[in-house]
């Protein structure tokens, strides 16, 4: 049974075995004792230290295991040992005169702040790369201009990047080896007044021999196969870097942007508000929008830099931890108000009203025109799904649309009348209804003329729940219907006439209902079936109501119409 004993080392504490203990007493007295009369022994000494605490931590497995002489003599193996750099040959009496083994040094990126302008990135950045801070540093200043990206990968490369503080970490900078020498080397290069360096190492002499053979052919194919590999994965975290790095200022501008306009109340911001129906803040979805789609490519670009990057600084469990935690109370708000937002479109309502047109004298042609609105240049910019925001005389603030169709339809008996159908969604049919009847909709009858507004409004309270008001105007057999020019844009596609003239065009010619529900046409040229069968090919419509499609062939010899009746094929030659 061995004795353990529990040393200090570089601030970290190791439990070694009382053999091992004595032999790395010895090693670092032996050390001191070379360095004695050296400018800067004590740093020298420090780093050493520091050197060997972190080549003891990268061969014990936990912090309970036990160092032992095996631990010790691979740790002086590497750092050589101290009559390599004395004359007295007495000085180190108990080991082997072994020479530390030549390996290759791999680079570590630490940030190098005895060069820096800021914060010494693009400095340790030039040992790293080979490619001088110059270029790089220009590098980052056009991708900060252009794109922002420079200005948030220097902040990062700042944050999660070491700084090359001690010796070891600024050998480990340069991919020199940390050994005694070149620890001591470097120290001394600190100092003015030293005449002279240190001797360079024999390295030759130090470790296992190479062999003379070389390395055989599936050693050389291996190292191939590492390289390619080596390669993809920079490629892959210079990809996930970039993908992080986009992502994350595309989402940061957008949401954040929008959460502090809706904080300070910028007009046609708060629009929003009108459409949210969770009754959340824009700011607060903003935020919550930040970080459930902003962490996930914040550690999709962390994945990236630790693929690049092997010693880049971690993060820390608390911030992981605290960082998963925000995405997943983001995520579930998210989906929470997402709920609440589809649930208020989940039913339609409407409310209906037929009434009887009355008109002063005996009414042979009917006009239909629509009432423009007053509102229209007190509407704010912006809007969603065709909704805007406007005032009435009172300074109210009112949805508004001008989304306004009416349809002519044949009348059962021998008066006019008009039905007015509003319709809106909400969480249920009684709330949509409730808010369809809230729904501002007038017309006005003046001696043989009917006006329609075309446009509805509706407080803003009721938010926008896709308000909507479909017109039918109600003619009797034989009477005489004149559109305004104003009406083009708002003639349904219910509305049909023989000449199957568009909707639009409409407003130049005279119309008689039939008895068929159909609009004969009493002006229209008599050459003007073969004008439309010449000039057109037929026509597609699609709105609200439904899907209005006329086909006709080349030859004229086949025409296929789909309409609310269905679907009708029709041939010259019948």
């Amino acid at each position: 049974m061995n004795k353990t004993v529990n040393i200090n080392l570089a601030n970290i504490l190791f439990h070694i075995d009382e053999e091992a203990y004595l032999k790395m007493s010895r090693y670092l007295e032996a050390i001191k004792r070379s360095f004695a009369n050296t400018s800067g022994n004590d740093e020298i000494i420090r780093d050493i230290e520091a050197r060997i605490a972190e080549l003891f931590q990268e061969k014990i497995e936990n912090e309970r295991q036990v160092i032992t002489l095996k631990e010790v003599d691979e740790v002086i193996n590497i750092m050589g040992q101290p009559e390599d750099y004395m004359v007295d040959e007495d000085i180190f009496e108990d080991t082997p005169n072994t020479s530390a083994s030549k390996t290759a040094k791999v680079k570590k990126l630490y940030r190098d702040t005895d060069s820096k302008f800021i914060g010494g990135v693009c400095s340790g950045l030039e040992y790293y790369m080979g490619i001088d801070a110059l270029w790089i540093r220009i590098i980052f200043i056009l991708l900060a201009l252009s794109t922002g990206f420079g200005f948030i990968a220097y902040v990062l490369l700042w944050i999660l990047v070491p700084e090359a503080s001690t010796t070891s970490q600024k050998l480990d900078m340069r991919g020199e080896p940390v050994n005694i020498s070149n620890i001591e080397r470097k120290v001394k290069e600190g100092f003015d007044d030293v005449a002279s360096k240190v001797k360079n190492v024999d390295y030759e002499k130090m470790g296992d021999k190479v062999k003379s053979s070389g390395k055989s052919f599936a050693d050389a194919l291996g190292d191939i196969i590492m390289f390619f590999f080596k390669i993809v994965g920079k490629f892959i975290g210079i990809l996930l870097i970039l993908i992080g790095a986009t992502s994350l200022i595309g989402i940061f501008i957008g949401m954040f942007t929008v959460g502090v306009l809706d904080m300070f109340h910028i007009p046609g911001v708060d629009f929003y508000d009108m459409v949210n129906s969770t009754d959340a803040p824009v700011w607060l979805v903003s935020v919550l929008g930040l970080f459930a789609f902003g962490i996930p490519f914040f550690f999709l670009l962390y994945l990236g830099l630790k693929i690049l990057v092997t010693n880049l600084k971690s993060i820390g469990n608390i911030i992981k931890f605290s960082l998963l935690g925000l995405w997943l109370l983001s995520v579930i708000g998210l989906t929470i108000l997402g709920i609440q937002q589809a649930s208020a479109h989940a039913y339609n309502g409407s409310t209906a009203v037929k009434e009887e047109l009355y008109f002063e004298n005996n009414l042979d042609t009917l006009m239909i025109g629509m009432n423009s609105s007053d509102l229209y240049n007190q509407v704010e910019n912006g809007g969603f799904d065709g909704m805007s925001v406007a005032y009435n005389e009172k300074g109210d603030r009112l949805l508004y649309t001008e989304d306004i169709r009416f349809d002519i339809k044949k009348s059962e008996d021998s008066l006019v009348y008009i039905r007015i159908r509003k319709d809106a969604d909400g969480s249920s049919f009684e709330n949509a209804r409730k808010r369809a009847d809230r729904i501002n909709y007038r017309y006005t009858v003046k001696e043989n003329s009917l006006f329609l507004d075309n446009f509805l409004t509706t407080s803003s309270e009721n938010k926008v729940r896709d308000q909507k008001v479909y017109v039918t105007i109600y003619v009797p057999i034989n009477k005489s219907v004149s559109l305004n020019n104003n009406t083009k844009y708002h003639v349904g596609w219910g509305t049909e006439n023989d000449k199957e003239v568009y909707r639009s065009d409409m407003f130049n010619y005279t119309w008689k209902m039939n008895s068929n529900g159909i609009l004969q046409c009493l002006n229209c040229p008599d050459d003007m079936d073969d004008e439309m069968n010449k000039n057109q090919s037929g026509h597609i419509i699609i709105d609200e109501n439904g899907v209005d499609i006329d086909i006709k062939d080349k030859n004229d010899k086949i025409r296929v119409k789909i309409n609310e009746k269905g679907v009708q094929i029709k041939s010259d030659d019948n």
